[in-house]
């Protein structure tokens, strides 16, 4: 898929580095539990491959049309954690810090959105995160998706006692698009 900006695309043997690079990225990883080893960010790939395979779409590479910069990625992920809104598909996306301020979380969510709701069929997508990452919260907010206060959770992922494990949850259906 390609955007005015963006080519989201599965991934290649060359974005392992550079997204180890920026899953070891403190700041990056920094709503997460903790940032990820070289054989754990590989791991990721493998089941992000595993999930094209089985549903055809997935969290898409992310590059820059204009340079082909591998900067991240954005897309869709079923969730299956024990949760009252679970199993459903995630709108989600990671960048490296040089690619934030730019708007391409927003652009690539918003392609990732329209094939949930087109070719994958969906009627609504979701997307969580920690309740103190405003920066995501905010592209949430910029794609039109809502966030009702009961909804929010405890992430049974998150250790318990993190400051992280608390989670906002916001939704989106096929008609606001």
């Amino acid at each position: 898929m390609e955007t005015e900006r963006l080519v989201m695309r599965r991934w290649r043997q060359t974005d392992l580095e550079p997204f180890a690079e920026l899953n070891a990225d403190p700041e990056v990883m920094r709503h997460f539990p903790a940032p990820l080893t070289r054989e754990e960010s590989d791991a990721m790939v493998g089941r992000i491959e595993a999930a094209f395979d089985e549903h055809g779409y997935g969290l898409w590479a992310l590059e820059v049309r204009a340079t082909g910069e591998f900067i991240g990625f954005t897309g869709l992920a079923w969730q299956r954690f024990e949760a009252h809104f679970t199993p459903a598909l995630e709108v989600g996306w990671r960048l490296s810090r040089r690619a934030w301020g730019h708007g391409y979380a927003t652009e690539a969510a918003r392609a990732a959105l329209e094939y949930g709701f087109g070719p994958a069929g969906r009627r609504e997508i979701v997307s969580m995160t920690a309740v103190g990452n405003l920066r995501s919260r905010a592209v949430m907010e910029r794609l039109g998706m809502r966030r009702d206060p009961a909804d929010d959770f405890d992430h049974p992922r998150v250790p318990a006692g993190s400051p992280l494990r608390r989670h906002v949850l916001y939704r989106i259906g096929r008609d606001p698009l």
